[in-house]
């Protein structure tokens, strides 16, 4: 999965751009539709309490990823019920 390889880099960089992040989502939405993102959106969910646990730098970085998400996926519910 091309969105789990940006995310891991970013982590590793301590940086992302946010419309590096939104490409990725939409990118993600394309190749995988709704599940995919749900499936990101849970994989990150368990990294970010793991990164949290652990005190690792990254973990604030990673609980951005994790609200994007689902930021991004509560914006596109509303607009696939109002289309």
């Amino acid at each position: 999965m091309k969105a789990l390889d940006i995310l891991a880099e970013s982590l590793r960089c301590g940086y992302i751009h946010p419309t590096t992040v939104l490409n990725t989502l939409i990118d993600l939405e394309n190749w995988g539709g709704h599940p995919a993102l749900c499936e990101f959106e849970q994989r990150l969910g368990h990294s970010v309490e793991s990164l949290r646990a652990r005190q690792h730098p990254s973990a604030e970085l990673a609980g951005a990823w994790l609200a994007a998400v689902q930021c991004y996926m509560a914006e596109r519910g509303a607009t696939d019920r109002v289309a």
